[in-house]
């Protein structure tokens, strides 16, 4: 009797410190009306739970004001067994708010799958593949997150997911997780698998960061990625054997750091274009590709927006190349072609290790002329002749192995050991998310005892939790 009374006690105490309108509750909704309906009686931290099953045609529009510790959650009673198709839709606007567990599925209408606008939300645990949308994902707002989704098998033109740059902020957005699968050719521009602003946006800031996501067989053209804004930063992504290159199109300021290129001999497939001010590319393991591996771009005097800006002060450090064909270095790709004649300017090529195959015919070290003010420090070149010898480059066996990852790494007599040149305190650390101490070694790989934490992506590392690449239907 007394320890009944001592839980009545109890259960009042906890009634009058949590009444019943801060609980958080579920509403199961089973479709588009049902979720507008239950809006308006949704509070922070409240879950709507989508029943199981194909949702047809359905319009979604998830609109509400969640809180910093209490999110709204829209999510799918099962993860990945909520299928969305025909012209279905879902925008998802206000702050604060967590979307989770949906498929869409052979989409057919003709706008975006999903738009993320707002602030503060997030895009989780989702999959979209085929269907005939403009656009996959399509992001607007700032501080936006799209994480462990999967998105492939776009054949309509435009890219599988864009980004809206603000004119006036930076995004902010953070794309991470993700597996990007196959994109086959669309054969025409606007095929790119992510788009980060465009032409008129592009001297605006978007700050949006781009990591930890596979990008496996976008095909899709010759921008895997396309980078038309400023402030970005692609890092500790794999490319895998994809037919394109990542493109700094438009916009300055831009990072490309920790990046795997595996381009397992596919034709077109290449590593970073390099157009604009002040890039920074570091750090990148570029393997097998066929079209060449950094394409540095001529550009036109007073270029209109969606021209080709002149590149200028931009470094390109402490990456390694192994087994690739055409250009390793273009230096000033497109010139005297579409009004080109702005050879680039002031670029950095320093402690890179550009390992060249075997066999000879299709590959090129250097093609093209530089332009003023270029600085070329502490690189090693596979490679005993060379038509173009500026400082900066010694040919001599840089001895690298495959390690155990596949990776080629430096033996313990490499001369890339402790040899780097120039001073470049904001590089802290290498591919493997070791960190440069002391003297640096060249190359993208610091020989270092400290943990790894960025290796090669496969899509058992990234994507929704209920899907490997769509193979697995349950959670790990």
């Amino acid at each position: 009797m007394l320890l009944k009374s001592m839980t009545s006690k109890l259960l009042l105490i906890l009634f009058l410190l949590f009444p019943a309108s801060l609980l958080a509750a579920d509403h199961k909704v089973s479709s588009a009306a049902d979720i507008a309906a239950a809006l308006p009686n949704t509070k922070p931290g409240d879950t709507l739970l989508l029943s199981d099953g194909t949702w047809t045609d359905q319009t979604i529009l998830f609109k509400a004001d969640g809180q910093p510790e209490k999110t709204i959650t829209l999510r799918a009673t099962t993860p990945g067994k909520v299928i969305l198709t025909g012209k279905s839709s879902l925008k998802i606007d206000g702050q604060y708010l967590l979307v989770s567990g949906l498929y869409f599925k052979d989409g057919q209408g003709n706008g975006d799958a999903i738009t993320l606008a707002g602030q503060h939300n997030r895009l989780t645990d989702c999959a979209i593949t085929a269907g005939q949308y403009k656009f996959f994902v399509h992001l607007f707002g700032q501080n936006n997150r799209m994480d462990h989704c999967y998105l492939a098998d776009k054949t309509s033109g435009d890219p599988t997911l864009q980004v809206e740059v603000d004119e006036k902020q930076p995004n902010h957005h953070q794309i991470d997780n993700n597996h990007f699968g196959h994109r086959p050719p669309l054969g025409r521009n606007g095929g790119e698998t992510i788009r980060v602003g465009y032409s008129f946006q592009s001297m605006s800031s978007s700050a949006t960061t781009v990591e930890h996501n596979l990008f496996d067989r976008c095909d899709g053209e010759i921008e895997i990625i396309s980078s038309k804004s400023c402030d970005n930063i692609y890092r500790n992504n794999t490319f895998n054997n994809c037919a394109g290159f990542l493109t700094l199109r438009h916009g300055n300021r831009c990072t490309v750091d920790g990046n795997f290129f595996f381009g397992k001999g596919k034709k077109g497939s290449g590593g970073v274009r390099v157009i604009g001010e002040d890039h920074l590319i570091t750090n990148n393991y570029i393997a097998d590709v066929t079209d060449g591996v950094f394409r540095i771009t001529s550009g036109i005097v007073d270029s209109e927006l969606k021209g080709y800006f002149q590149a200028k002060r931009c470094t390109i450090a402490f990456n390694t190349i192994v087994n690739c064909k055409g250009a390793y270095l273009d230096l000033d790709a497109g010139i005297n072609t579409s009004r080109r004649t702005l050879r680039p300017e002031n670029i950095t090529i320093a402690n890179n290790i550009f390992h060249l195959p075997n066999e000879k015919e299709g590959v090129q070290l250097i093609k093209g002329a530089q332009g003023q003010g270029w600085k070329w420090m502490g690189n090693l070149a596979s490679l005993f002749e060379l038509d173009i010898d500026p400082p900066g480059i010694h040919c001599t066996d840089p001895k690298l192995q495959v390690a155990r990852d596949g990776i080629y790494r430096p033996e313990p007599n490499s001369p890339a050991l402790h040899s780097a040149q120039g001073d470049f305190p904001t590089i802290k650390l290498d591919i493997d998310g070791q960190p440069r101490e002391g003297k640096y070694d060249i190359g993208c790989d610091q020989l270092s005892d400290a943990p790894i934490t960025n290796r090669p992506l496969t899509p058992k590392d990234v994507g929704p939790s209920w899907s490997d690449g769509l193979q697995r239907t349950s959670p790990p």
